[in-house]
């Protein structure tokens, strides 16, 4: 099976399974945690254990799987926090800001993955950023 339809059929299975039942938001909601700090180091084993599958080992991304991250305008324009939440959510195919028509999987398919490892993500992404 190509990498591509590994990454399509995880982000359909998240996508069911973040179907079910959030209770109701309201003002009683606790206040948001603060955003850990990254540690590249860390956020490059993290990476290379999820992230690699659909956007390379070198984060140059797989054609027809997943987007390059080294020259990502959106990785540049956006905050940590922003980074992070958008990795816990994702993207369906079908978004309107989805430039690739491929879908990103909440948590990279990865349910286990921790606010830390998140940010430990983001703070890799950040290193390996480069001119477009």
């Amino acid at each position: 099976m190509k990498l591509s339809a590994l990454c399509l059929l995880a982000s359909i299975w998240f996508s069911l399974a973040a179907c079910g039942d959030e209770g109701e938001s309201g003002t009683d909601a606790a206040p948001a945690e603060p955003l850990p700090v990254g540690n590249a180091a860390s956020g490059k084993e993290v990476f290379m254990g999820t992230c690699f599958t659909c956007h390379g080992d070198d984060a140059t991304g797989i054609e027809g799987s997943g987007t390059n991250l080294t020259v990502s305008e959106f990785i540049r324009t956006k905050t940590d926090a922003e980074l992070v939440e958008y990795i816990k959510v994702g993207r369906e195919m079908n978004d309107p800001l989805n430039t690739t028509g491929i879908a990103m999987p909440p948590y990279g398919a990865n349910p286990m993955l921790t606010d830390q490892d998140l940010a430990d993500v983001v703070a890799y992404l950040r290193t390996v950023q480069r001119e477009p």
